[in-house]
């Protein structure tokens, strides 16, 4: 049966998009509902898929990982069994942090964090020059960020 959020629904997500860290009081006071319902309710949320898990947000600066690239692929030929063998290779590289396949001239978008550009040289030759599939790579260097929100706005 599917349901639909309320806004103390929605008022627990967007609460707790900003800060995982609240306890079930902190989240309560927030929302304005007793500890117990709001338990219930995030235990709810969470069965049914609407918050997939919780996490830290880390400072790749402090990291040594301050190089962010965003790689646009294009595969030949393009079907299935190429897609999924190169998402499957994508899986295991620890430089990419996110793959998206797209629609346009390239199939893939990959967002890279890196220490420099040496390691994204190695990373290009070793790992996606080794791709038999794989026809292009088009590279874009971040030299800022201006916004980078997590979250999902409802």
């Amino acid at each position: 049966m599917a349901y639909t959020l309320d806004e103390t629904d929605i008022q627990i997500l967007k609460t707790l998009q900003k800060n995982a860290k609240l306890t079930t009081k902190e989240l309560a006071d927030a929302v304005h509902l007793s500890p117990t319902p709001v338990f219930e309710r995030q235990k709810r949320l969470e069965r049914q898929g609407y918050i997939r898990k919780y996490v830290a947000v880390l400072d790749p600066d402090k990291l040594d990982r301050s190089l962010l690239v965003f790689c646009k692929v294009k595969l030949k030929p393009l079907n299935r069994e190429t897609a999924d063998s190169f998402c499957r290779s994508i899986m295991l590289m620890p430089e990419v942090t996110e793959c998206y396949n797209i629609s346009g001239t390239h199939d893939f978008l990959l967002k890279l964090r890196l220490r420099d550009m040496k390691q994204y040289q190695e990373f290009l030759f070793n790992k996606m020059g080794k791709m038999e599939n794989v026809s292009s790579l088009e590279s874009t260097f971040v030299m800022s960020e201006m916004k980078h929100d997590l979250g999902v706005n409802i």
